[in-house]
């Protein structure tokens, strides 16, 4: 009964756990890293094509963006998760598999021109699509099994759609532990979704500390400050530009313009313009409007008894084609922006920013947290000038941040969560933060709630059973360019051959005790492979 920390460990993305408990193999998520990656992650200690399921919090990429990937190295198990996290991932990872193939044909046509090596992306549009076969929906509160000796539940986790907190029960013998995992824990009072749930038994807690050395402070009037920034952009003649998480953050800020369209709160511009340039921001926001009876506040479903819908209103507009975010550009009037993605990283923002940042008109409003490194966090602390497609740009319009606006919970949220068990857990893992804010925020939890805490890097493996630590790593810093981008590349490639070759292994076991003349042919099939790509010659 064991647990190994694999990603989201002093650091605030890629979150990943693997467990071992009652003869069996799972992940509780397993997303991508977004932004720089400062420490190793270990890889999961065993072939992914052994692992029986994955349990996963929520569809953000940072928890789930990983999935397809599995597939392609081996994986073909269950994937447990709440009804409208299933929903939500059907286009994030086809989407992501988009932006990853798209991305790697312009390199490969760019690279070959260069003389460079072929660009392998981290999985396809088949991984994606293969992966999404294996989503099971589950409903909040409903005990799931997934395997003897193992119950799951999922609770709202207050963050984005279909987001929970995972309570997991684990039977050995005579032995039963329960470990919580938080997820994303959300901030109180946000638009359209319901508050956090607490949980309130767990012996051990896996909790995450995005925000666990800060306070939101008071809760901003975000109406009144969006209403501000429109009316003085649109007075001066410009743009609002709004980079924005297609996924939750975006149904947000059209929460907030019907509010002030309705309410008459820009003068002036009567009828101003919205557009929503992105596919997968339109199709999430009708995927919350499919969902709004089981994850919907009593606020935003007053609305709905009212015939109001929260987030649509007069001179919304969305943008599909490339044509269509093309032609916003050459639209004259002034007009709000959103689009992905929402630490301008990617997608269609970027253009909207070469064709905005340099006027000093326009107004680029960040709504949301910037990473380390990303351009976003760039602009946020005074870049003068950013590259964009090769095009140096200058900086010259009013960049601003709605302040406290944030899907996470802060430091007082967390600790309200962690308040709300019964009886102490006998340990509390705090993950899911940057570096210095895993420690400062165990170090808080242990001060003010007498908790026992540990802040684990990668690698580190706790035994669930003797509560007792069998492994503790210490983080390794990445060491940037210490490898040439060719050999990082074969490494992938090889890497993922060793991963099919387990894969194959896995297969191999569960046919024993087949017909005799079913193993002959798959031997056969197998030798055949073999010869082919027997390397006599190196």
């Amino acid at each position: 009964m064991k647990i190994t920390f694999i990603g989201a460990t002093h650091e605030v993305t890629g979150s990943c756990y693997y467990l071992e408990a009652a003869g069996k193999k799972f992940l509780v998520d397993y997303g991508m890293e977004q932004g720089p990656n400062y420490y190793e992650n270990k890889e999961i200690p065993v072939p992914p094509g052994d692992l029986d399921f994955v349990l996963l919090t929520h569809a953000h990429m940072d928890h789930s963006g990983n999935l397809p990937a599995l597939y392609a190295k081996g994986f073909r198990g269950p994937i447990y998760a709440t009804d409208a996290t299933c929903h939500l991932c059907d286009i994030m990872l086809r989407d992501s598999a988009h932006i990853q193939m798209f991305e790697a044909e312009w390199r490969n046509r760019k690279g070959r021109r260069q003389g460079k090596p072929e660009f392998i992306p981290a999985y396809t549009m088949e991984d994606a699509l293969g992966v999404l076969k294996n989503f099971v929906r589950c409903p909040y509160h409903k005990i799931i099994k997934p395997a003897e000796g193992i119950e799951v539940r999922f609770v709202d986790a207050g963050h984005l759609l279909g987001s929970a907190s995972i309570e997991v029960r684990l039977k050995e013998g005579d032995e039963e532990k329960v470990i919580a995992f938080s997820g994303d824990i959300g901030n109180l009072n946000q638009p359209l979704i319901k508050d956090p749930e607490y949980l309130q038994e767990a012996d051990y807690v896996v909790m995450e500390s995005t925000y666990g050395d800060r306070s939101h402070g008071e809760r901003p009037d975000y109406v009144t400050i969006l209403s501000d920034v429109i009316q003085r952009t649109f007075d001066r003649g410009g743009n609002v530009v709004i980079p924005s998480f297609a996924v939750g953050r975006t149904q947000e800020m059209l929460y907030f313009i019907r509010q002030i369209k309705e309410e008459g709160r820009v003068y002036g511009h009567d009828g101003f313009k919205v557009y929503v340039d992105s596919p997968l921001a339109n199709e999430a926001t009708t995927i919350f409007g499919e969902h709004r009876y089981d994850c919907f506040d009593e606020e935003a479903l007053d609305l709905i008894h009212r015939g109001v819908n929260p987030i649509s209103f007069p001179g919304l507009k969305t943008s599909v084609t490339s044509d269509d975010s093309k032609a916003i550009n050459f639209d004259a009037d002034c007009k709000v922006i959103i689009s992905a993605s929402g630490m301008c990283d990617a997608g269609r923002i970027k253009h909207h920013l070469k064709h905005n940042l340099w006027g000093e008109n326009n107004t680029i409003l960040f709504v949301g947290y910037q990473a380390i490194g990303t351009l976003g966090r760039a602009l946020l602390e005074g870049a003068t000038e950013v590259k964009l497609f090769g095009e140096t740009v200058h900086v010259a319009a009013e960049i601003c941040q709605m302040p406290g606006i944030s899907g996470h919970a802060d430091v007082n949220g967390l600790l309200d969560w962690a308040k709300a068990f019964q009886k102490k857990p006998g340990k509390i893992f705090v993950t899911h933060g940057e570096d210095s804010v895993t420690e400062v925020f165990a170090k808080r939890l242990t001060e003010d709630l007498g908790y026992d805490t540990m802040a684990p890097f990668s690698g580190t493996i706790y035994d669930l059973a003797a509560n007792e630590c069998v492994y503790e790593a210490r983080g390794i810093r990445i060491e940037k360019g210490s490898s040439s981008p060719k050999a990082a590349k074969a490494a992938r490639a090889f890497e993922k051959l060793v991963s099919l070759g387990h894969r194959l292994m896995s297969v191999i076991r569960k046919n024993e005790g087949c017909p005799n003349k079913d193993l002959e042919r798959f031997s056969r099939e197998i030798q055949s492979l073999c010869d082919k790509w027997d390397r006599t010659d190196i």
